[in-house]
């Protein structure tokens, strides 16, 4: 059994859903963990306050306050691909993302993420990632090494003041000329079900409805293949898997869309030819230009494959 060294946490809600202790909340807040897991992680100290004191089967709920518990999987995958540290500073620190790792716990991943990789790796336990990308997607992530100026690094994030860049390979009808041909793809992204899907409302498109917006060039091609550069403007959940969909051209080696495969183990052999390459932003605290780019590349000849330069 895998068991995360940091705790997850959760705040209490100011209105009481109709129960009288910590343990009947969490119940109901995750109905696919069983009753008696929850008793167990308490009876050996898995779950406190914020000050550590214990929380028992018996703790009633108090409003707004955080509950810190441990993550537990019986068999967590080992992800066969590594990352690498780009850059580090007093307040941040770079890595590259390899495909099928997850940037932080979730699911039937508790130590195997970036985060906790990159904790182990440089001692850091506060390294906290100040953004996401999809577990199948590759590329570049922001940590936050400092909690004292993390904060100016999230607003960058949710005021979008980051530049990002994205590649992406695509199949296209071999009689297509698309090189230099641009793309400007606003739409409204909305939830699907399953709930982990995102659709495109109909009729969105260049309406005030829309609440996405990326710019797509394509930049090579070769027989049926396509490179695409992607620039997402705004930030929805599978925005730019959505958008190059809606062009006509899916993203290869896409489970999710345009259909929804079955459920299977990863193959690693086809990994999504998605990969975040480039960030670029004025830094808050140093007020200086940042621009970071991984230099490896998605291949047209060799698409399973990121190549260096």
């Amino acid at each position: 059994m895998s068991i995360s060294k940091q705790p997850s946490k959760l705040s209490l809600p100011q209105v009481n859903p109709g129960v009288t202790t910590v343990l009947e909340y969490l119940i109901i807040k995750f109905p696919f963990i069983d009753a008696a897991i929850w008793r167990q992680r308490m009876l050996d100290g898995k779950v406190h306050w914020h000050d550590g004191s214990l929380i028992t089967a018996e703790s009633a709920i108090l409003p707004q306050q955080r509950v810190y518990y441990y993550r537990e999987v019986e068999n967590e995958p080992k992800i066969p691909f590594e990352e690498t540290i780009l850059f580090q500073d007093q307040d941040i620190l770079v890595a590259y993302k390899p495909h099928f790792l997850p940037v932080t716990p979730g699911g039937i991943y508790v130590n195997e993420c970036l985060q906790n990789r990159l904790r182990r790796r440089t001692g850091i336990e506060s390294l906290q990632a100040l953004h996401r990308l999809d577990r199948v997607t590759a590329g570049l992530v922001i940590f936050s090494v400092n909690p004292e100026t993390s904060q100016g690094y999230h607003e960058l994030f949710e005021t979008r003041q980051i530049d990002k860049t994205y590649q992406a390979i695509a199949k296209i009808d071999a009689n297509e000329s698309l090189i230099d041909q641009e793309w400007q793809v606003k739409n409204r992204i909305v939830k699907s079900k399953p709930s982990f899907r995102m659709q495109i409302l109909e009729g969105s498109e260049n309406s005030k409805q829309a609440n996405s917006h990326s710019i797509i060039r394509c930049t090579q091609q070769v027989d049926e293949l396509a490179l695409f550069e992607l620039k997402p403007i705004t930030g929805k959940t599978h925005q730019l898997r959505l958008h190059m969909q809606s062009l006509g051209w899916p993203i290869l080696n896409d489970k999710y869309y345009p259909e929804l495969e079955p459920q299977s183990a990863d193959n690693y052999q086809a990994p999504l030819q998605l990969l975040a390459k480039e960030l670029e932003f004025i830094d808050p605290i140093s007020q200086q230009p940042r621009h970071f780019i991984y230099e490896g590349n998605l291949s047209l000849t060799h698409p399973a494959a990121l190549l260096k330069h």
